[in-house]
């Protein structure tokens, strides 16, 4: 159908007015497609200020921790959320850490992807948006570049400000470059959030068959929700964000590192070996950071038994020599070529 000069003006004139998203509505699109976001200018100082439009799902899961008071306990729902926070712990320290980020090993592409999968549910971004983070986290710790450094920033905002602020929301992706070749990964990436949502239905109608079959396990949809996956992922949020603050507070020095990492046996135990951050400062290509057998590295013997099945292989060890060496070190190869 052929439209007149002055219908095709008033259809260009709808259209554009259609296409000036409300700013609102712009946020709720962030929330569900992150490729949707503009880069921030680092040097606008409105760039540090916390996006609240943006963070309200992370407030909402803080929130929503609360329901237990009226969902009650069950063995059964507190066991799930144990479970599912340790294999989301390994998932965020064995593959968007150890592998994403500085690719200690190798693995096959479906195994990438089914990893990052899992590493997803955990609800801390995809797996190049952390990878790219700390990446430029290792190229600047400590120094006024680093968006997470608790000497640079203070407690609070290397704990979980950084990342709920504008300039955190879009990395740096030219970091990322190995991982962006990937177009699953990159989908992956870019909704996020869907995964999260997903788990937590499957969650949700989980504990609803449970209460249906098996009532003497005294649990429901509701009480598996809270449990297996608000309180499990908040209590993983901040396991994993300890690293980058307590861990450069906190604990003992063995390497002249630059930066202020420290090792700290109480973090190693709570996030299955990343505790051992001076460790990992000081050779960040390892796929251990235990160096030490007394060193308990709980995300490092996984590997061993994924490597074990074929699963993932050539994990990367650390070198006698780098691991007697306590005086500092240049960047290692990996961090050069990031």
């Amino acid at each position: 159908m052929n439209l007149k000069p002055t219908e095709l003006t008033k259809s260009s004139q709808a259209s554009e007015k259609a296409s000036a998203t409300p700013g609102l509505w712009k946020q709720f699109v962030l929330w569900f497609d992150a490729g949707s976001a503009q880069p921030t200018d680092p040097n606008d100082p409105q760039a540090a200020r916390i996006d609240w439009a943006r963070v309200l799902p992370f407030v909402a899961m803080h929130a929503a921790c609360l329901a237990v008071f009226w969902v009650g306990v069950s063995r059964i729902a507190v066991v799930t959320a144990a479970i599912l926070y340790a294999v989301r712990m390994i998932a965020i320290t064995g593959f968007y850490h150890r592998y994403f980020s500085h690719r200690s090993f190798k693995t096959s592409r479906a195994g990438q992807f089914i990893f990052g999968l899992i590493g997803a549910s955990a609800v801390q971004r995809g797996p190049l948006w952390w990878a790219a983070h700390h990446r430029h986290h290792h190229a600047y710790s400590d120094r006024p570049e680093d968006l997470h450094s608790p000497r640079q920033h203070g407690f609070v905002w290397s704990h979980m400000g950084w990342f709920i602020s504008r300039r955190g929301f879009v990395p740096d992706y030219s970091r990322v470059k190995d991982l962006a070749k990937f177009p699953e990964l990159r989908l992956l990436d870019r909704y996020d959030i869907l995964v999260p949502i997903v788990f937590a239905t499957l969650l949700f109608f989980w504990g609803s068959l449970l209460a249906r079959y098996y009532p003497d396990l005294n649990t429901s949809g509701s009480q598996m929700l809270v449990w297996a996956f608000f309180v499990s992922t908040v209590v993983c949020y901040h396991a994993t964000y300890t690293i980058n603050s307590l861990s450069h507070v906190f604990g003992k020095r063995r390497y002249e590192t630059g930066d202020d990492s420290k090792n700290n046996l109480f973090l190693a135990l709570l996030t299955f070996g990343e505790g051992w951050h001076n460790n990992h400062h000081h050779y960040p290509s390892a796929a251990r950071q235990g160096f030490y057998w007394w060193e308990i590295d709980l995300t490092y013997y996984c590997l061993r038994a994924l490597a074990a099945v074929g699963i993932i292989w050539d994990l990367k060890p650390v070198p006698n020599n780098v691991r007697a060496n306590r005086g500092r070190r240049g960047l290692d190869l990996h961090e050069r070529s990031v």
